[in-house]
């Protein structure tokens, strides 16, 4: 899952070299985290959060093929 984020991210970015994603485990959910340039916020949030809810929608898809619950946090 989280180098199905990267590769998202990276490609929606300026400057794909600033995108970095952490993933934390809890007892049944992943979170991965996403930390983007600032001036790249914009790009990966999309207008009202729509390029975010994609991204979340397809994660949770490949999540769902696994059995797996995972949470996309999008980080200042």
């Amino acid at each position: 899952m989280k180098e199905l984020v990267e590769v998202i991210a990276k490609a929606l970015v300026d400057d794909p070299d600033s995108v970095v994603v952490t993933e934390r485990e809890d007892k049944k959910t992943t979170v991965l985290e996403v930390h983007v340039a600032d001036s790249d916020m914009g790009k990966v949030i999309g207008k009202q959060g729509r390029i975010a809810k994609a991204i979340r929608s397809v994660v949770k898809a490949a999540a769902a093929k696994e059995d797996k619950k995972v949470i996309v946090d999008i980080m200042d």
